[in-house]
């Protein structure tokens, strides 16, 4: 019997969107690639020689469960000197990424049949992180029109004695939009009235564009009720290193501790190595790269917007570029196979990032403007 061992709740299980339109990419030897977040920097010398003189002096075992102490200290100051926010040692743990510590949250604040509100269009993982720790996901979609801000009206409408928390990703992936800050006082204002948790992913924190970011846990009465979820990959180019963190009360994060010792204990020792060096490098390390991608996303949205049938609202943060193609007359997944048939650019549609998401698809400007712009010279020819 076909999947005979599978647990009925995989045995149905289809590839998603993303991971289709990945597969055909091999079909190409000359594809351009804006689809997976993945930059293209690689992770700054000084980084990489810190954690191989580490390992070479000794640090190959394994780490503290909560992480190395050195490299929790090196994220309490930090938020400390940018945001004027103070942790203690029991608040932070070091993950396997950010989407390691959204499993670990998760898993830790919700009982069987808890509904988490998450924000459409979401970063892909979600729902299925929400579903894998017993929970029940719920959407509220954002609208191109209102700059992708969570309607308020509609967020009080979406919460019952079900709810238990809600997820936050801002800046945003895949729309490149930051939620305001009155936006976000209305939602903490809400979160408190009901007594609900907050998950708030600020991976993409350092890539704000217009403005300044804004931790969630920093608004007022927000960081007892606020879990942060921060990573080393975007900031300073360390995707494969795996390094990420959480901040949250330490109640929480003793919780997390305990069931991640039941996962892989901790984070990989040499990465924590490197991204103490990363930390103490952080603004050396970061502008220069937040810099190129900036200018890399208003050359994009440029193009973007001379494309028939193609429009974009510029981002505030991230380096995505969330396109609009309903003109075209094309769903998300049609326009993406078409992008990679005829013009070799694989992209990835907006129906990855829930229903929300549908009539778009996402860039990625993880490549050079050189690459964006043979890009967008394939795209131009391209009847649709």
């Amino acid at each position: 019997m076909k999947n005979k061992y599978l647990s009925k709740r995989y045995v149905h299980n289809k590839s998603t969107p993303m991971a289709d339109v990945v597969q055909l990419s091999k079909k190409y030897d000359d594809v351009i690639n804006l689809s997976l977040g993945d930059p293209d920097f690689i992770t700054p010398a000084p980084i990489i020689e810190a954690g191989f003189k580490d390992a070479i002096n000794g640090h190959t075992g394994y780490a503290d469960s909560m992480g190395d102490l050195e490299l929790r200290n090196g994220i309490i100051k930090y938020y400390s000197n940018n945001y004027n926010m103070e942790y203690k040692n029991d608040e932070v743990m070091v993950v396997v990424g950010a989407c390691h510590g959204m499993y670990l949250a998760l898993e830790a604040i919700l009982d069987h049949g808890d509904e988490v509100i998450i924000h459409e269009p979401y970063f892909t993982p979600y729902s299925m992180q929400v579903k894998l720790a017993r929970g029940v996901p719920k959407y509220i979609t954002t609208k191109e029109e209102n700059y992708f801000q969570l309607d308020i009206e509609e967020l009080e409408k979406s919460i019952n004695k079900k709810t238990k928390a809600i997820i936050i990703n801002s800046p945003n992936n895949p729309t490149g939009a930051c939620l305001s800050v009155d936006n976000m006082k209305k939602i903490a204002e809400i979160v408190k009235e009901n007594d609900l948790i907050l998950i708030s992913d600020e991976v993409y924190g350092s890539f704000v564009f217009d403005g300044e970011f804004i931790p969630f846990a920093s608004l007022e009465g927000m960081k007892e009720r606020t879990i942060t979820l921060g990573s080393f990959s975007k900031d300073y180019a360390m995707t494969g290193w795996r390094i990420g963190y959480v901040l949250a009360e330490d109640y929480i994060i003793n919780c997390i501790r305990d069931i991640n010792e039941g996962v892989c204990f901790s984070a990989p020792t040499i990465s924590q190595r490197a991204a103490i060096k990363a930390i103490e490098l952080s603004n050396d390390v970061k502008l220069p790269m937040v810099e190129e991608y900036k200018k890399r996303v208003e050359y994009a949205y440029r193009r973007i917007n001379d494309i028939s049938g193609f429009s974009a609202i510029m981002p505030k943060g991230t380096f995505y570029i969330f396109v609009n193609i309903k003109e075209t007359g094309l769903t998300s997944l049609e326009m993406s196979k078409k992008l990679l048939e005829y013009a070799h650019v694989l992209v990835i549609p907006g129906i990855a990032f829930g229903q929300g998401g549908e009539g778009y698809i996402r860039i990625a400007c993880t490549v050079g403007i050189d690459k964006l712009q043979q890009a967008f010279d394939r795209i131009e020819h391209i009847k649709f």
